[in-house]
């Protein structure tokens, strides 16, 4: 209870970016990660692995902005609308939600986590979700 009280009364003056930097202790980050994008970062390991496998499938990074961007085309809008459908509850469920435009069979999603004003562990697992729920 103590930590999240201290995360709260932390957050209410400060913005989500500086939360993200603003805890280096290695326990309390450690407490903490599951409350704050902080424990969602990528490693420069991580970050070169994911943007080699996320490449290989079509995304490609927007550097002036650290996220990653891809085009879908479907066959029709209700394709589309089902592709867009089965993302939506995935992003819902983790609280990540895509930057995304539509016009008829076309979805462009854009990923970045907002807060961290980078790419993170979030951008990459919804990544994921989205090319196993393009090919189904």
């Amino acid at each position: 209870m103590g930590s999240f009280l201290f995360l709260f009364r932390l957050g209410a003056g400060v913005t989500g970016r500086a939360v993200c930097r603003a805890f280096t202790s290695h326990s309390l980050r450690r407490d903490l990660s599951s409350m704050t994008s902080q424990g969602h970062m990528l490693t420069p390991e991580e970050r070169t692995q994911a943007i080699q496998e996320l490449n290989s499938a079509g995304w490609t990074q927007i550097p002036e902005r650290d996220a990653i961007y891809k085009e879908y085309i479907f066959r029709n809008f209700n394709q589309a609308f089902g592709f867009m459908t089965r993302v939506a509850l995935q992003a819902e469920k983790m609280n990540h939600h895509p930057e995304w435009f539509n016009v008829y069979n076309k979805v462009q999603i854009t990923l970045t986590t907002h807060d961290c004003r980078s790419l993170t562990k979030k951008d990459v697992k919804l990544a994921q979700f989205i090319e196993k729920a393009a090919t189904s």
